[in-house]
């Protein structure tokens, strides 16, 4: 059954929108449950800002990543490292990397040569190596939640919310 496949999902906070992340879950909603949801960059960053506002409300874990050396990615790497440490220490059906680098098309097909499906998602600005290399590809911009769908979204999630409150009080 779709919904018992375990789904992990890597974002790259330094190459995607944070404007999409709802849709991204969405989606990954019809494939499975995103059992781990790890988001990567250098939260000291005012760049971060955006993301920083949906990493509690969707249970998403902020790994640190210091920029070491300026020029190099270590928010990759550390990515990469995450992803074979789950590969082979989880019992995972999917990964979903949500990225807009190519850099990441060699862990791609590692993750399907050990026959796990990978879901990617990224800007239309991704490059073609790590869009076929993924086993479906969706880009950001067409999940990404018009204002008014917005509230709409948050206003259903606020009363459910009050709702659970009530039921637990």
């Amino acid at each position: 059954m779709p919904q018992d496949r375990k789904i992990a999902l890597l974002i790259d906070c330094d190459n995607v929108s944070h404007k999409s992340i709802e849709g991204v879950i969405d989606e990954l909603s019809k494939y499975g449950k995103v059992n781990i949801r790890h988001a990567y960059g250098n939260w000291k960053s005012p760049n971060m800002s955006g993301w920083e506002e949906k990493l509690h409300p969707h249970a998403i874990k902020p790994i640190q990543q210091f920029a070491y050396t300026s020029g190099k990615n270590a928010t990759d790497a550390a990515m990469i490292i995450d992803a074979m440490d789950l590969l082979y220490t989880e019992q995972l059906d999917s990964f979903a990397l949500m990225t807009s680098d190519s850099d990441f098309t060699p862990l791609v097909m590692k993750i399907l040569s050990k026959g796990v499906t990978v879901y990617g998602f990224g800007e239309k600005k991704t490059p073609l190596p790590f869009v076929n290399a993924c086993s479906q590809f969706i880009f950001t911009e067409n999940l990404e939640l018009d204002e008014e769908e917005k509230a709409a979204d948050y206003k259903k999630t606020k009363r459910t919310r009050a709702e659970l409150r009530q039921d637990a009080g």
